[in-house]
């Protein structure tokens, strides 16, 4: 025995079952329109998510009651005109909050309605997988507000496919933006957003489809300091809002605490940590430079009455309590060492004490190398005794212990690729990713290569290749104001699968220019009556539009 369940829980949105005045009506004279759905409603984030186009001094009135909606209209409509209200992802249903999404609703205080149309698709440039969810607009071009605090009223919102359609449009010209956004506000933040654009206006006198637009995080322009921390160890953290090339750090207040400093960027170079060995000072001001110029200084202030707490911690690169045959134990500390006692750091192979080679890495102050004939089928134990460890501040190590076996070689195969290249003029960089998109390694293709990956773990890899236009060895994204757009990106069509215990042979021909890429899709596309329509093939894209990622 027991309560009754309920039934399957509700997934659909609400659905629109009567509107008064009807939508698309023409000679439109009503104050109020009255929207019906067969459930209870409720409105959220709508002064956020709604919108009306041509935008009005005062913005009508939303009020949810039951299972209707109303809008309350002002008197100050315009004459012969079209008017489109943009509902977002506002109208939700109360029990749920299923959302009904790109719900709109159109009328014309004259005669005739505006009806062109703008479609197509949104991608993200440097994966190239569809965006769900940008939110794509269009603004005339008397009133490009991008960079302004107006947010635009003519939008809607892409589909799991990245589709998107604007309807009930008038003649104009446009530019056409894509936000894949944090706060939704449908106005741009470099700092937070992602960006999308059509370099040049276009004049809107018939309808557009297959539109491709790209979204890509643009570099800042201006260097800024995101996030800085005196720590509760003593350590400074300093994290910035771009990569930097050749970074460093100076105290220049007091100069002489600068004597005695070690930091550690990290791989790419956006974030430090910072240890000072002389933390006397009541405050001290730090330079971050790049490529010998001074970008910021930041200030730190301490009361000589702080205490610290300090304990040496260590980190490995093991995967799941396993050691790939093909590597080196790695140990990484939390702290600086100033000295190791390797009579009390003892490496057991079946709980017998075994001779090892301990190193320093070459590149990062932070790691050390456990180098060993590794057995395959044995079990391993890394016993670091307490205080084997000393540490900048003089900080000690309670005993670690890491308990591993050697990863099976018949796991591992490698990967061979022929990259051909179609103008040794140019330059290109292979990047091998996994199914995440992550970056496992990367290589500089100026001409005919043969690149080996060897002793991967077996799985499925992907390789792209950047199109490195300017020749600096990374990929670049667009810029807004410039008006430039992301160095383009091409995936090889097949999967680059690493086997056990096998040998992969494989050939790369690059494209002399990168072809428009077919979206991937992470989900299956949206089915409710307010989902975009698949956006029409690529064979009439108009002149201006085509590209991915669009070049000028």
């Amino acid at each position: 025995m027991k309560s009754p369940e309920g039934g399957p829980r509700d997934t659909t949105p609400p659905k629109v079952l009567k509107m008064t005045p009807e939508n698309l009506t023409t000679n439109f004279t009503a104050n109020k329109i009255i929207i019906e759905f067969d459930e209870y409603i409720k409105l959220t984030n709508e002064f956020k998510e709604f919108s009306i186009s041509p935008e009005l001094e005062k913005i009508p009135e939303l009020r949810a009651k039951l299972k209707k909606l109303e809008i309350s209209l002002p008197d100050t409509l315009e004459k012969n005109t079209t008017y489109t209200l943009n509902f977002g992802k506002s109208i939700v249903d109360l029990n749920e909050g299923n959302v009904l999404k790109n719900f709109s609703y159109a009328f014309s205080t004259g005669p005739t309605l505006d009806s062109l149309s703008i479609s197509g698709t949104v991608t993200n440039a440097l994966t190239g997988e569809a965006e769900l969810e940008a939110a794509v607009f269009i603004l005339p071009l008397s009133r490009d507000s991008l960079f302004g605090k107006k947010r635009a009223p003519i939008f809607t919102l892409t589909d799991s496919s990245g589709n998107f359609k604007l309807n009930n449009l008038k003649k104009d010209t446009y530019k056409i933006y894509a936000l894949k956004e944090k706060n939704g506000d449908r106005i741009y933040q470099q700092i937070s957003d992602e960006i999308g654009f059509i370099k040049e206006p276009f004049v809107l006198d018939k309808n557009i489809d297959s539109i491709r637009l790209s979204v890509f995080k643009e570099i800042a322009s201006e260097f800024r300091v995101n996030d800085r921390k005196l720590n509760a160890d003593g350590s400074i953290s300093l994290a910035f809002n771009k990569k930097l090339n050749n970074p460093d750090l100076t105290v220049i207040f007091p100069t002489t605490t600068d004597q005695g400093k070690q930091f550690q960027f990290n791989k790419t170079k956006d974030s430090v940590n910072l240890w000072l060995a002389d933390l006397s000072f009541d405050s001290v001001k730090i330079a971050i430079k790049d490529d010998g110029k001074t970008l910021d200084t930041v200030k730190f202030s301490r009361s000589k009455r702080d205490t610290y707490n300090r304990v040496v911690n260590a980190s490995d690169n093991l995967e799941g309590g396993t050691l790939n045959p093909n590597k080196d134990l790695t140990i990484s500390f939390n702290f600086p060492i100033k000295s190791l006692d390797e009579s009390r750091i003892l490496l057991l192979e079946d709980s017998i004490p075994r001779k090892f080679t301990l190193e320093k890495d070459s590149t990062n102050l932070l790691k050390y190398h456990i180098k060993y004939k590794w057995r395959a089928k044995e079990d391993y134990i890394l016993l670091i005794r307490e205080n084997a460890v000393t540490a900048i501040f003089d900080a000690k190590n309670k005993e670690l212990k890491k308990t591993f076996t050697l990863a099976d070689a018949n796991e591992y195969g490698s990967l061979i690729l022929q990259v051909e290249t179609p103008d040794t003029a140019k330059s290109y960089i292979l990047e091998i990713v996994d199914k995440d998109n992550k970056v496992i390694t990367s290589y500089p293709i100026t001409k005919k290569s043969l690149v080996k990956l060897s002793n991967y773990k077996q799985g499925i890899y992907y390789g792209r290749i950047v199109y490195d236009d300017n020749k600096n060895g990374i990929w670049d994204t667009g810029n807004l104001k410039l008006g430039t757009q992301p160095e383009a990106i091409w995936y090889y069509p097949k999967e680059l699968s690493i086997r056990a215990n096998w040998d992969r042979n494989e050939t790369i021909t690059i494209p002399l220019v990168a072809p428009i890429p077919i979206p991937k899709i992470k989900e299956k596309p949206l089915n409710n009556n307010n989902t975009p329509k698949p956006a029409p093939s690529n064979n009439n894209q108009p002149t201006g539009f085509r590209g991915s990622p669009i070049r000028n």
